[in-house]
C-alpha cells in the first residue's frame, strides 16, 4: 500500500503563492504518474495538474494554466504544485494522487480520479483577504 503526504497549504492573500508538496514514504513515485485534485466546498473534486513519467509535458485544468506549475524531484521523490498569482476560488482541500499505469494517461483522461490507484489525505489551501 503507498501512503501518499500532502503539505505545504496553508492561508494566503490573493495574489499570494504556495508550493504543495507530495511524498510516499518509503516508497518510489519515480514510474507513477502523479495528479493533483482539488474540492472546494460543496463542490465536487477536480483535476488541477498531473506529472506523468515519460517526456509528455505536465496537463493543467484551463484555470491553473498560466499560474500553477507542476515538477517532479526524483531526487527528492517529491512532487511539488507551485501555485501563483492564487485566486479565492482556489480555496479548497488539494490531494495529490498517485497512477501506476502511467502510460495510460493522457489528455483525454488525466483527470478522471478512477485513473489514480493511490490517494493522500489533502492539504488546505485558503485565499482569503
Amino acid at each position: 500500500q503507498v501512503r501518499l503526504v500532502e503539505s505545504g497549504g496553508g492561508l494566503v492573500q490573493p495574489g499570494g503563492s504556495l508550493r504543495l508538496s507530495c511524498v510516499a514514504p518509503g516508497f518510489s513515485l519515480e514510474n507513477y504518474a502523479i495528479g493533483w485534485f482539488r474540492q472546494a466546498p460543496g463542490k465536487e473534486r477536480e483535476g488541477v495538474s498531473c506529472i506523468t513519467n515519460s517526456d509528455e509535458s505536465p496537463y493543467y485544468t484551463d484555470s491553473a494554466k498560466g499560474r500553477f506549475t507542476i515538477s517532479r524531484d526524483s531526487a527528492e521523490n517529491t512532487v511539488y504544485l507551485q501555485m501563483n498569482s492564487l485566486k479565492p476560488e482556489d480555496t479548497a482541500v488539494y490531494y495529490c494522487a498517485a497512477a501506476y499505469e502511467a502510460w495510460l494517461l493522457d489528455g483525454s483522461n488525466w483527470s478522471r480520479e478512477r485513473e489514480y490507484d493511490y490517494w493522500g489525505q489533502g492539504t488546505q489551501v485558503t485565499v482569503s483577504s
